[in-house]
């Protein structure tokens, strides 16, 4: 029985750790989108396969808009939601699950599971991959800390282990991370070639 909020969510700590391993790898998310391995359809996919795990329902709505525009069925998204993958391109098995051990894990997927992922696809698509698979994570566990917040000003319980300082801490210190963390990946030097 549940008895609170029970969805994954950001403490401002891990927050602040999401984002700078979001502005780190930002070169790989615009290789993502400009490279075309990963075609709009696949990339909707490892979308709504992060979102089934994570619950957050500003995105499940957002990307089941977005993979009916792809061309996804109403019938395939609603097996995604769901967590089954019968009935996608079998190409993409292997990527829908890692993305699936990717959230269930909370970022932490097993080493093999990632090998896997770079044998099937190659080392720049599997990067394309997570690149989405970051992005969405990160979108989806601020929906869910957005709803923690609001569960908890119905006077309902929040997440377990969360408060107030930390769920306003992360919306509203979102407005001030955000374009510091990126100021600061700016102005890091590159790495020596």
């Amino acid at each position: 029985m549940k008895t609170g909020f029970e969805k994954r969510i950001y403490t401002v700590a891990e927050f602040r750790r999401a984002l700078d391993d979001v502005f780190a790898h930002l070169p790989d998310m615009r290789a993502a989108m400009r490279g075309g391995r990963v075609n709009k359809s696949f990339a909707e996919r490892i979308m709504l396969a992060v979102t089934q795990v994570n619950g957050c329902r500003y995105c499940h709505y957002g990307h089941a808009k977005a993979a009916l525009a792809a061309g996804i069925t109403e019938t395939e998204i609603r097996d995604l939601f769901e967590g089954e993958l019968d009935k996608v391109p079998p190409t993409q098995v292997v990527a829908l699950t890692f993305a699936q051990h990717y959230a269930e894990t909370e970022g932490y997927p097993d080493p093999a599971a990632w090998q896997r992922v770079v044998d099937t696809y190659g080392p720049e698509t599997a990067r394309d991959i997570m690149a989405y698979i970051r992005m969405i994570t990160m979108g989806n566990l601020l929906g869910n800390t957005f709803d923690a917040l609001l569960y908890r000003l119905t006077l309902r319980p929040s997440a377990p282990g969360s408060s107030l300082v930390q769920e306003t801490g992360v919306i509203l210190g979102s407005l001030v991370l955000v374009p510091a963390t990126f100021i600061r990946h700016k102005l890091r030097p590159a790495p020596p070639s």
